[in-house]
C-alpha cells in the first residue's frame, strides 16, 4: 500500500510539474482541438448559411469560445506570478478542525506544501471541465445559420454566455490551484455556485419563451440538469477534501493541526 501511495504521489508531481513548465503547449493543444470542433459545427448549421458561406458574425461566437479559456488562463498567470507571496484573506470561512498558523518560510519547507497529491486529481478535473463543457455546448447547439427562428437564436446565446463564462471561470482556478494562491478554495466554491445559478437560470429564462418545440425542451432540461449533477458531485466529492485536507490547509491556508 505504501509503495501504491508513493507512486502515486511521484506521478502527481511530475504531473504538477508538467503543467507549471508546458502550460503554452496545453494551450496549443487546446487551440488545434478546439478549432477543429467549431469548424465541424460551423460547417453543419441547423439552417441555411448566408450567400458566401459562414462570415464573421458566424464564426465570432466559435472565436470567442476558443479564445475566452486562454485569455483567462494567461491573465490568471499574470495576477499570481509563480512563486509569489500572498496576503490570506482576513476572514476565515474554513473553520472546521483545530489548526494553527504558522509563516510562510516554513511553510514552504515543510514536505505537504504544494499542488501535488491529491491536489493533481483536482487540477486536472479543473483543467478538463474546459474541453468538457465546450464538447457539450458543441455538441449540444447548432450553428444557427441565417434563418434561424428567435427561440434558437436566444437559446445559442444563452448557452454561448455559460460555455465562455465558465471555461473561463475554470481556467483562472486552475491557475489559482496550481500557484498557490490563499484565495484558491473559496474562489472555486463561488465558481461551482455560479455554475448551479447558471444552469437554473437558463432553465428559468427558456421556459418563458414561445414556440420552443417540446423535444428542444426536454433536451435542454436534460443538459441543464446534467451539468447541475456535475457540479453536485464535484461539491459532495472535493468540498470536503478543500475544508480538511492537511495539504491544502498547509497549501492555501498557511495552517498545520494544532
Amino acid at each position: 500500500m505504501g509503495q501504491l501511495r508513493n507512486r502515486f504521489y511521484a506521478k502527481s508531481v511530475a504531473i504538477v510539474g508538467q503543467l507549471q513548465a508546458n502550460i503554452r503547449g496545453v494551450v496549443l493543444i487546446w487551440v488545434a482541438l478546439a478549432s477543429a470542433l467549431c469548424g465541424l459545427r460551423l460547417g453543419t448549421p441547423l439552417t441555411a448559411l448566408p450567400p458566401g458561406g459562414a462570415g464573421l458574425a458566424s464564426m465570432l461566437p466559435y472565436f470567442i469560445v476558443i479564445a475566452a479559456p486562454i485569455v483567462s488562463l494567461f491573465l490568471a498567470l499574470h495576477w499570481f506570478p509563480r512563486g509569489a507571496l500572498l496576503a490570506q484573506p482576513e476572514i476565515r470561512l474554513a473553520r472546521l478542525g483545530t489548526w494553527r498558523t504558522i509563516d510562510c518560510v516554513t511553510q514552504r519547507n515543510l514536505p505537504l506544501f504544494g499542488a501535488t497529491g491529491l491536489m493533481a486529481s483536482l487540477l486536472i478535473g479543473m483543467l478538463l471541465n474546459i474541453p468538457i463543457r465546450t464538447v457539450e455546448f458543441l455538441t449540444a447547439m447548432p450553428a444557427p445559420g441565417g434563418s434561424a427562428p428567435a427561440w434558437l437564436t436566444e437559446l445559442y446565446m444563452l448557452m454561448l454566455a455559460d460555455v465562455v463564462v465558465l471555461t473561463s471561470l475554470y481556467a483562472v482556478a486552475f491557475v489559482m490551484a496550481l500557484r498557490h494562491v490563499p484565495w484558491f478554495p473559496r474562489f472555486l466554491a463561488l465558481v461551482w455556485a455560479f455554475d448551479l445559478l447558471a444552469q437554473s437560470s437558463i432553465a428559468t429564462l427558456m421556459a418563458g419563451v414561445p414556440h420552443v418545440p417540446h423535444t428542444v425542451a426536454a433536451a435542454l432540461q436534460g443538459l441543464l440538469d446534467g451539468n447541475s449533477k456535475k457540479a453536485l458531485i464535484s461539491i459532495a466529492i472535493w468540498l470536503p477534501y478543500l475544508l480538511l485536507s492537511r495539504r491544502v490547509n498547509l497549501t492555501y491556508r498557511s495552517r498545520v493541526p494544532a
